[in-house]
This record gives C-alpha cells, structure tokens and sequence, in this order.
C-alpha cells in the first residue's frame, strides 16, 4: 500500500494543482513544514521542487533547472494554456455575472449547475455566450441545445481539474485551486504583454449580446 507521502508525490508528479478543495488529505499533509521538506527532497531528484499559488495555498511541481528539455515540455505547457485562455476567460466571466457577484470565480468557490442554468435560459445574451463557449475545442460540443452545451462545458472542467464535483448524483461543483493559479498566470501574461485579456473577453461578450 502506498504511504501518503507517495501518494502526494504521484499526484505533484502527474501535474496536479493540490488544494483544499481538491484534495484536502494531500494539502494538509503538505501544509506540514517537515512533510513539505521531504517532497521537496524527493522532487529534487527528479529535477523538480515544491510550488505553491495563490499565496501558499495550492501546491504543484515545477522544475528545478531549465535545460532544453524541461524548456520544450514547459513552451508546451504555456502554450496549452494560451490556447484556452479565451475560452476560460470567457467563462469565469459568464459565471461572475450570472450569478450577479463583484467577486471572480475562486477555490472553494459552490456553483449549483441547476440554478447557474435558469439564470442563463431566462437572459437570452447569456444564452448566446454559452453556446459560443461550448464550441471553443477546448469544450468540444456539438449540442444544438442549452442543457447540452453548459453540462459539457462543466464536464470539461471537471476533466481538466479548474472544478470538482463532489457527488456524482448532485449538479453541485466546487472551483479549486487550479482557478486561482490560472489567474496568476492570466496576470504575468497580462503584465508582460499588456494584453487586457479580461476586458476583451468582457468586450467581446458585450459586443455579441448588442447584435
């Protein structure tokens, strides 16, 4: 049987953002200082180390040492994520307005698909954006319906790790951490190039709801 330590490491090793929310045995064994150093030690074995976003609170594994290699897989990485940013963007604002908050989508954070859906069925703009949404490739679908395309839309998520659903009997998600790091990635982007990626997103969605 594999001890929790080997567990942790698996999951840091397989590209897995661990929170609270995602897996709250593994945050706390890392949130221990002592159990922290020996994943450390063992990451850097393999050329890797312990890191953390959203302010210490989800943990993943980067690497340590940038040789040819580690830059090929990493410009992959990056370039996986600049591929779907839109997509998400877009998403993360659809949710904020649909449910009406100041506050962008975080860890912890509940989203009941059933009530999500009513908002959007009854604002025919929301309804649109969605339906733009789920035909991105990186949702992929081919519903001519709105059930069908916000269930996929979720589906992917839950895939890709940005949510957890907790039961699969209930239409109840839960964002994780792997939300917050995408932010802190949407910001040194944002920084660096000074894309203004959020207000295009929310320009684009405005625009499309005028025609």
């Amino acid at each position: 049987m594999m001890t929790q330590q080997g567990l942790v490491l698996e999951q840091l090793l397989s590209g897995q953002f661990i929170c609270e929310v995602s897996d709250e045995e593994a945050w706390r064994y890392l949130s221990g200082e002592s159990n922290a150093q020996k994943i450390e030690t063992q990451l850097n074995l393999l050329n890797r180390t312990l890191a953390t976003a959203a302010e210490g609170e989800v943990y993943y594994a980067a690497y340590q040492d940038l040789a040819d290699k580690e830059r090929k897989v990493l410009s992959s990485q990056f370039q996986d994520i600049a591929n779907n940013l839109l997509p998400l963007v877009e998403w993360l604002l659809l949710v904020q307005e649909a449910a009406g908050s100041d506050m962008p989508v975080s860890r912890g954070l509940p989203i009941r698909l059933n009530e999500l859906q009513s908002v959007i069925e009854d604002t025919p703009a929301f309804a649109e954006q969605i339906e733009k949404i789920s035909r991105y490739r990186l949702f992929g679908s081919t519903s001519t319906t709105l059930d069908g395309q916000i269930k996929q839309v979720f589906k992917r998520l839950v895939d890709l790790g940005y949510l957890l659903k907790p039961n699969p009997e209930k239409q109840l998600f839960i964002a994780t951490g792997k939300i917050d790091y995408l932010f802190e990635v949407l910001r040194f982007i944002d920084d660096a190039e000074n894309l203004s990626l959020s207000q295009q997103a929310e320009m684009a969605a405005k625009q499309e709801s005028l025609l």
